[in-house]
C-alpha cells in the first residue's frame, strides 16, 4: 500500500521543480493528483508521466493569485473525485531585489504569488476538508521565512508570512482535524534556482552556508511534504520543517 492511497491531493506549481517532484511522488504513493500550474504545457507533461506510470491525475491551468481560478480548481477536484484530502501550496517565485530598488508593482507580485495564493488555497480548501472530517495542508515556505535573507526583502516577507499564516490556520482548524504545516527548503537545485548555481564561485558560497556537503534536490523536499501530508503525521500541526542541509542550524 502507498502512503497516500485513496487520498485526493491538489498540488500547485506542479509543472516543474519541487512541485513536479511532489506530484510524481504522491501519485506513486497512491494519491489521485490534481496538478495545477500557470504553465499549461508543463503541467500536462507531468500528468502524462503520472498516467503512463499507472497513476491517476488531472492537469489544470491555474493562476494562484486569482480567486476565480482557485474556485475552478476546487470545483474541478470535487467534480472529478468527490473530496479533497490534501492541499500543497507549492507555487511561488524567487527574485532577489534590494528593497530600495523594488517597485511597488513587483512587491505586490511577489506577495500575491507567494502569500496571498496560500491564503486563497486555505480559505477555499478548508470547507471541503471539514466536510471530509479532516485533511492536511502543507505550505511551502523557505529558510528565508525563518531567517533574514540579504537583498530579498519582499521574498523574505512573503515566506515569513506563509510561516505565520500556517500557524494561524493550524490553530483555527485543528478542531476540524485539519493539520496545517510549513516546509522550508534551503538551497535546492530547481529550474527556478538554476542560475544561482551555474557559477562555481556561487555554488561554493551556497555550500559554505550548509552543514551537509551538498545542495538539496527536489526529491528531498517532496519526501518531507509527503510525510506531513500522510497519516504518519496525524498528530503534527503548526510546525515548520526545514529541508536545508543544516543552514538554519549553522
Amino acid at each position: 500500500m502507498g502512503r497516500l492511497d485513496k487520498k485526493v491531493v491538489i498540488i500547485t506549481g506542479a509543472g516543474s521543480g519541487m512541485g513536479r517532484e511532489e506530484a510524481l511522488l504522491f501519485a506513486k504513493e497512491g494519491a489521485k493528483v490534481i496538478a495545477s500550474d500557470i504553465q499549461e504545457d508543463a503541467v500536462k507533461e507531468v500528468v502524462k508521466e503520472i498516467k503512463s506510470n499507472g497513476g491517476e491525475a488531472l492537469a489544470l491551468t491555474h493562476d494562484v493569485t486569482s480567486e476565480n481560478d482557485w474556485k475552478h480548481v476546487i470545483k474541478s477536484t470535487m467534480d472529478a473525485f468527490g473530496k479533497l484530502d490534501v492541499l500543497v501550496n507549492n507555487a511561488g517565485i524567487s527574485q532577489p531585489e534590494p528593497m530600495e530598488e523594488l517597485t511597488l508593482e513587483r512587491w505586490h507580485q511577489i506577495i500575491n504569488i507567494n502569500l496571498t495564493s496560500t491564503f486563497l488555497g486555505i480559505k477555499l480548501a478548508v470547507p471541503h476538508m471539514r466536510e471530509n472530517k479532516g485533511g492536511s495542508i502543507v505550505n511551502i515556505s523557505s529558510i528565508a521565512g525563518l531567517t533574514g535573507s540579504q537583498g530579498a526583502g519582499a521574498y523574505t516577507a512573503s515566506k515569513g508570512g506563509v510561516r505565520m499564516l500556517t500557524k494561524a490556520a493550524a490553530v483555527d482548524y485543528g478542531k476540524d482535524n485539519i493539520r496545517v504545516n510549513s516546509v522550508h527548503p534551503g538551497f535546492i537545485k530547481t529550474p527556478m534556482s538554476a542560475t544561482f548555481f551555474e557559477r562555481e564561485d556561487m555554488k561554493q558560497w551556497f555550500l559554505s552556508q550548509t552543514a551537509l556537503p551538498q545542495l538539496g534536490r527536489p526529491i528531498e523536499v517532496a519526501e518531507a511534504v509527503l510525510f506531513l501530508a500522510s497519516d504518519a503525521a496525524y498528530h503534527i500541526t503548526g510546525v515548520e520543517l526545514p529541508v536545508d542541509g543544516g543552514v538554519v542550524a549553522k
